[in-house]
């Protein structure tokens, strides 16, 4: 067992906190719903960048590369200067939804280099220009531009010509669960020498103005030893601490609390505010800190000149406070040494998850996505009730949801672009946190469920900005995989994890029954996640009147009753009570998968037999009904809703074997319209599947052509065919367009910083692969189709699953130029040394060359490409034909692939 392994164990078993410190710190706390005190819900203006330096937050902290403790009463962070920025670099820039030609963008360049599950130790790099940060340029050059053009990066300013900038790696390593070593290295990457101050600051999260009469903690200097400046902690409830400063930098004071009179034209609450450091440092006010060197909010002011090429190193010391502070000379003995060892320990802990199976570039991706996974875990608090209490509008965003109340550490899409929970974006994230801390990847699962979050009629919050929109129900489906790697990978049977979750999901998937199934088991969703894949809004009331009976919907509802009736088979195993479960999701399976192909009213019907593919059926109020002709992704997941069961698993439950085999024969008209569940395929296994074997067919047919979803790096969420034949719609004068969009959207819809008409997004990548995966379990080596379509080449479904799987991971792998297809035309990133191993995980990725598109940092589901580097990275093209079934069903970990 790896050391990691057995911290991970001590964490679980409750002998020691590892993972109370973390980085939790949000990396945009401005600009947030929760932050969002305006009368009109203007999110973005109402706490815009500009005031974050000066105004304390309400609900939670931001910082650069920074801790916290796990109710984030305490922060560690980096803040920068270059003796040319207008202000300090306390947090990451960039601009808003409105400012941004493709929506909200981070402007900068930080890279989440490596972690481990109970952040023993941590590695992040963040690349500071050392001129004058172009706040104003790429603001105004960003609104100038059209949704034709691309977006305005900072490379694009020139910034970083001749290489002037700093590279500045922070590291973090425990000693133990209260005692962190941090070690800074600036590194000059120009051609002179430059001045930089580094001021790593530590300050408590601003609770007091909120809750009159709670103490107000305090930070102060002790006196001097040696070379040695001290910072210590007051806190009642978290505890004292000190933080240990080597090499005697001056060290600044002043209060985390908003500088009213700057702002609002109002009296302070103290005369050193929360910008004191850097009016101090910036403005040269010497009365901007506090001289008494105490306060809320301080910094350790270290001042750097470092010639071309060379690295400066600070190392500091956050601890538990002992009675007394230990000499200096023991603080920092072997602190290199022990950093270090977490290093080497990181190192063996990842080796173990291979199994030594991957060469260097799939480990750099397994390791930085892994690492991103870790490093974009966050502190969420958000009290809905008081906060609408608190808030000036009667129609204030999420009035619905006053039972929430959350302070948790939460897996987050992206610590900037999305500092705030997406639940099915989570559901993805588990997948691979299984892998590597199963025991948080079940809590982020089971947080969710609880009473906190899920909606008294049983609705599971969608994402901050409207908890009552519809995420896609994968949460089902999630809790079985989690379950299934822990089984397969930590020999872990955690039939109460199985069980608690079922019983909320069931509440779920009554709340989808009773208020997104408008007609008989066919269902609506909303935009269910894909934003602008349908030709209209469908969030909002259709222009024609009358409803959309959503193949998506569908699909997902049909994925979802095969997910209980898994959860209820293996529960069955243990508890006869759940064998009825079986059989109620049994039917309901059969009823939904039946219902997207009723043949008694063929406009209705959501499968087109002339194209042989799902299409979205819209129902007019007069009762009349068309099909919407756009090939997406919401005519592929019904590919996506199947599973199998195992004739052992039935051998085992004969009273389930003999009522399923009842059920489908006094259902049989529904069983006409779908595969039969009761045909035996390899082995004796049954599948439950929406499309028969000549459906399937014709699917894979579209799928698999390169000219329609076939990408080289992966499955396209819209077919190729609608470049030159856009589907039109019109109505009452009014034209509504679907078209390919390979890369950045060109539609205003759902604030256009997202695009599924076009691009390749990894987690329905995922589905699609799992999908292959069940099939070939149930069919076995002799169902081969032609793939590509139109070569004439034949393979089975496996090798077609390890062929999009590759093509995946080929978007970041180097070619045999050394480019890696997701830094596209980038030269820098694609070229430079420096800068070309530093990974970033896309929210989505360019159909026709794989360069990365929207959130830059959204490491959770693109993340999940490390199940798939466990599963295929060590797959050689020549060995898979020597693959078997008794193989196969290994990889498949129950049957259910990843």
């Amino acid at each position: 067992m790896s050391e990691e392994s057995s911290r991970l164990g001590q964490c679980d078993e409750g002998k020691a906190s590892w993972k109370k410190w973390g980085p939790y710190l949000s990396e945009r706390q401005w600009g947030t719903v929760r932050e969002d005190y305006s009368d009109n819900g203007d999110v973005w203006n109402h706490f815009p960048h500009s005031q974050s330096g000066a105004r304390a937050y309400r609900w939670g902290e931001d910082g650069l590369a920074g801790i916290s403790d796990d109710h984030q009463l305490l922060c560690f962070a980096l803040t920068l200067w270059n003796g040319r920025d207008p202000v300090l670099k306390e947090r990451l820039f960039g601009v808003t939804n409105l400012q941004g030609n493709h929506g909200e963008d981070v402007k900068e360049y930080y890279f989440y280099l490596d972690a481990t599950p109970t952040h023993s130790y941590l590695q992040y790099l963040y690349k500071y220009p050392q001129a004058a940060y172009p706040y104003e340029d790429l603001v105004t050059t960003s609104e100038r531009r059209s949704r034709q053009e691309a977006e305005y990066e900072l490379l694009d300013t020139g910034i970083f010509d001749e290489n002037r900038y700093f590279d500045i790696f922070v590291e973090y390593a425990k000693a133990d669960p209260e005692d962190i070593l941090i070690r800074i290295s600036a590194v000059n990457r120009g051609p002179e020498t430059a001045d930089l101050r580094i001021l790593p600051t530590l300050w408590f999260r601003n609770t007091w103005s909120w809750a009159p009469g709670l103490a107000k903690p305090a930070l102060y200097q002790e006196e001097n030893q040696d070379d040695c400046r001290i910072i210590h902690t007051q806190q009642n409830e978290s505890g004292d601490y000190r933080l240990y400063c080597a090499d005697a930098p001056t060290l600044l004071f002043c209060e985390n609390e908003t500088n009213t009179c700057r702002l609002f034209h109002t009296d302070n609450a103290s005369s050193y505010t929360k910008d004191g450091i850097n009016n101090h440092i910036v403005c040269g006010q010497k009365d901007a800190i506090n001289p008494a060197n105490h306060g809320t909010k301080a910094a350790a002011d270290y001042a750097l000149n470092i010639p071309p090429g060379e690295t400066r190193v600070l190392r500091l010391r956050l601890r538990r406070a002992e009675s007394s502070a230990p000499a200096t000379d023991k603080i920092f003995a072997g602190f290199d040494t022990l950093i270090d060892q977490r290093k080497k320990e990181a190192d063996d802990f990842y080796a173990s998850l291979s199994g030594g199976r991957l060469n260097k570039e799939q480990q750099r991706i397994l390791r930085q996505a892994l690492a991103g996974m870790i490093w974009t875990k966050q502190y969420y608090e958000f009290d809905v009730e008081r906060w609408l209490n608190e808030h000036p509008r009667h129609n204030a965003r999420n009035a619905g949801w006053a039972h929430m109340k959350c302070r948790d550490i939460i897996s987050m899409p992206d610590k900037w672009e999305y500092p705030w929970f997406a639940v099915w974006d989570t559901a993805f994230h588990t997948l691979p946190l299984a892998m590597i801390d199963p025991a948080f990847a079940k809590q982020q699962l089971g947080l969710f469920l609880e009473n906190r979050y899920q909606h008294p009629n049983g609705q599971i919050p969608a994402y901050e900005w409207n908890f009552s929109d519809v995420n896609p129900p994968v949460h089902a489906w999630a809790v079985y995989m989690v379950y299934q790697v822990c089984q397969d990978y930590h020999d872990q049977n955690d039939l109460s994890f199985l069980k608690s979750a079922f019983a909320s999901l069931e509440r779920n998937f009554s709340w989808w029954e009773t208020h997104r199934e408008p007609d008989k088991n066919v269902y609506e969703g909303g935009f269910l996640g894909l934003d602008n894949i349908g030709v209209f809004d469908r969030s909002v009331e259709l222009p024609t009147g009358g409803h959309l009976e959503q193949s998506d919907a569908t699909a997902w509802m049909t994925l979802f009753s095969q997910n209980m009736l898994q959860i209820a088979l293996e529960l069955s195993l243990h508890d006869p009570d759940y064998e009825q479960r079986v059989l109620s999701y049994l039917n309901r399976f059969m009823a939904t998968a039946a219902a997207m192909q009723d043949i008694s009213d063929e406009h209705r019907d959501m499968w087109d037999d002339e194209d042989g593919f799902f299409y979205n059926v819209l129902r007019f109020p007069d009762g009349h009904s068309t099909r919407i002709k756009v090939r997406s992704l919401v005519g592929l997941l019904p590919l996506c809703a199947v599973t199998v069961i195992e004739r052992t698993t039935l051998d085992k439950l004969p009273l389930v074997a003999e009522h399923f085999e009842n059920l489908v024969r006094r259902r049989q008209f529904l069983a006409d319209h779908i595969f039969c569940p009761t045909t035996p395929g390899v082995e004796g296994r049954r599948l439950l599947a929406i499309v028969d074997e000549e459906k399937l067919r014709r699917i894979l047919s579209k799928m698999l052509d390169e000219q329609e979803f076939l990408s080289p790096y992966g499955i396209r969420s819209l077919s190729r065919y609608h470049l030159e034949h856009p589907y039109q719609f019109h109505w009452n004068g009014q034209t509504f367009t679907a078209d390919y969009q390979p890369g950045e959207s060109t539609s205003n819809m759902f604030g256009g910083n997202s695009n599924w008409r076009g691009p390749v997004w990894v987690p329905i990548n995922i589905l699609i692969i799992r999908a292959l995966l069940t099939l070939y379990a149930y069919y076995g080596e002799d169902f081969q189709v032609e793939c590509p379509t139109g070569s004439g080449k034949q393979y089975n479904l496996f090798r077609i699953a390890r062929m999009i799987a590759g093509r995946l991971l080929h978007i970041f792998l180097p070619d045999e130029q050394g480019r890696r297809p997701v830094f596209g035309n980038t030269e820098k990133f694609q070229i430079d040394p420096h800068w070309r191993d530093n990974l970033l995980f896309y929210e989505y990725f360019h159909g026709e060359n794989g360069s990365g598109l929207g959130a830059s940092h959204q490491t959770g589901w693109t993340g999940a490409l490390a199940a798939l580097l466990t599963i295929f990275g060590s797959l050689e093209q020549e060995e898979l034909t020597e693959l078997g079934m008794q193989e196969i069903s290994a990889i498949l970990a129950g049957n259910n692939g990843i």
